[in-house]
């Protein structure tokens, strides 16, 4: 499935109380997230606390999300490390278990060169049928991929998407002009999905998308429709969601606000911690003007 969709939900992981991965949850939140408007959903993305899951719960996570949404729903798999070798056998593991395609980050820590970058991430490419995004966050990786850089990989076959989390539009339009129209250029931040589409974007992997798709996806569908006024009111209207959001490091807020709206995903692994009174306080603040608040 090489369209994944307008609104694709970055997923959390659910926790039971002893932390372990809870996959009767996961299935339940992908079934729900899927009929609250998201096209596509990635599993095992910063999002789902990647970096503290064991290889056999990422795998077990990608199997059993496909298992729960079926084949109208794309599910693309976060397999992307900063070990290209183990990269390569996660993102095997996700085609095996029937994924559709694969999220693939840019290496943290060890901060690879832009040659280094690219020979990463097309290694990874050519060792799966599946479509690849890439994920460009300096922010969290110390490295950005840069425009020139992306615009290679976009001429190897099944890199098709980028997740672009710059944060900077002037690098989003860059990218926009390098790459063909093919490419499909991802909004990687709910509050600049609005400002993405009016330099060529295609859609958004949402955070905000766990209690507001239907919403989401009718800004970016009004967008499309040639209705911005319409995109721009429900831009401005969702914008404290998508800000509030993001008080702390992500995923805290948007689990905080999952139990808040009546659906529990559990708790966080160390050393990520659960919302502050105050932080929860605010979320619930924002949820209210939505009516999602759990009566």
């Amino acid at each position: 499935m090489a369209d994944f969709g307008r609104v694709i939900t970055a997923m959390v992981t659910p926790m039971d109380r002893t932390l372990a991965v809870d996959y009767d949850k996961a299935a339940a939140l992908a079934k729900r997230l899927v009929e609250g408007g998201s096209d596509g959903l990635v599993v095992s993305g910063t999002t789902g606390e990647s970096p503290t899951l064991t290889d056999e719960e990422r795998i077990r996570l990608f199997r059993t999300v496909k298992q729960a949404v079926g084949d109208g729903t794309a599910v693309i798999a976060g397999t992307g490390t900063y070990d290209t070798a183990h990269s390569i056998h996660l993102t095997e593991e996700a085609e095996r278990v029937g994924c559709d395609g694969i999220l693939l980050v840019n290496p943290y820590y060890n901060k690879p060169s832009q040659e280094g970058l690219y020979q990463h991430f097309k290694a990874i490419a050519n060792r799966t049928h599946l479509p690849v995004m890439l994920y460009n966050i300096q922010g969290r990786t110390s490295v950005n991929c840069e425009p020139q850089t992306i615009a290679r990989l976009a001429e190897v076959p099944n890199i098709v998407a980028v997740k672009e989390a710059s944060g900077s539009l002037d690098q989003m339009s860059q990218i926009r002009r390098l790459t063909p129209p093919s490419f499909k250029l991802y909004s990687g931040d709910d509050s600049l999905t609005l400002p993405l589409l009016a330099v060529g974007g295609a859609g958004v992997v949402s955070v905000a998308s766990h209690v507001a798709g239907r919403e989401i996806g009718e800004m970016i569908d009004a967008f499309f429709a040639g209705n911005v006024r319409r995109a721009t009111e429900l831009h401005l209207r969702l914008w404290p969601l998508f800000k509030v959001l993001f008080i702390t490091s992500n995923p805290t807020p948007v689990k905080a606000a999952m139990a808040l709206t009546g659906f529990d995903c559990g708790g966080l692994r160390l050393p990520l911690l659960e919302a502050t009174p105050k932080e929860r306080e605010q979320i619930a603040g924002v949820l209210k003007q939505f009516a999602l608040v759990a009566a």
